[in-house]
């Protein structure tokens, strides 16, 4: 939990001492710190350690699609941290003073949904490097700096330079972290918002794909032995 909030934390401690960064900084934090929580996924160190120690084969024989094993261990995961995260989120929330509307809040929920799922997705893709390679871990590693220096952790989508705040946009590293945030704190405009779903139900489609042809190459591939 201390893991997902280090990196927003570092970004709120930052921004706030930016006059240009604007007073919805802290809500924007505090926003992608619940986003973060929310969305965290460790595959590198659940599903694939199943790959280099042959529990993956016991899936393979199982009458259901193999993702349901990793995607229950994700889901329970995100709730204990979402949980033992609330006494963090709430002493943010008293220190820098936020605000959030109601509206803007259900706004951002589906998108949380979005990125959840496209986090999640991404991180799997990832980690299916393991029937690939034993350094699964600086694969993922790489994954997560992305989506911290591109997603709204190191700084918010609006204040990053142009070309680079338009590659962050396109990219789907701003959908699993900062959209969410900004949606929350009321931040984008219709246009905006309609912009940012579009692109983050266009990339949960391609990660998908991408999983899926992942997994059959990488089951192609493997081979296990034992009793």
């Amino acid at each position: 939990m201390i893991g997902q909030a280090v990196a927003p934390l570092l970004g709120l401690f930052v921004w706030l001492h930016v006059p240009s960064a604007g007073a919805q900084v802290g809500s924007y934090y505090l926003a992608v710190i619940c986003v973060a929580l929310v969305t965290a996924s460790f595959e590198n160190h659940t599903f694939a350690q199943a790959i280099y120690s042959g529990d993956v084969a016991a899936a393979l024989l199982r009458p259901q699609p193999p993702v349901i094993g990793p995607l229950g261990e994700n889901l329970a995961i995100r709730l204990w941290m979402l949980v033992l995260g609330l006494p963090l989120i709430t002493l943010v929330g008293l220190t820098v003073g936020v605000h959030f509307a109601p509206l803007a809040l259900l706004a951002a929920l589906p998108a949380l949904a979005l990125a959840a799922v496209l986090r999640f997705l991404f991180v799997w893709t990832l980690a299916m490097a393991a029937f690939w390679t034993e350094r699964v871990h600086a694969v993922v590693a790489f994954g997560g700096a992305l989506i911290f220096l591109l997603g709204g952790s190191a700084a918010p989508n609006a204040l990053l330079p142009d070309p680079l705040r338009t590659i962050a946009q396109l990219l789907p590293f701003r959908s699993m972290l900062g959209f969410p945030a900004e949606l929350a704190t009321g931040a984008l405009t219709p246009a905006d918002a309609a912009a940012g779903y579009a692109i983050s139900v266009l990339w949960t489609a391609a990660l998908g794909c991408c999983a899926v042809g992942a997994w059959r190459l990488g089951v192609r591939r493997y081979t296990t032995v034992g009793a």
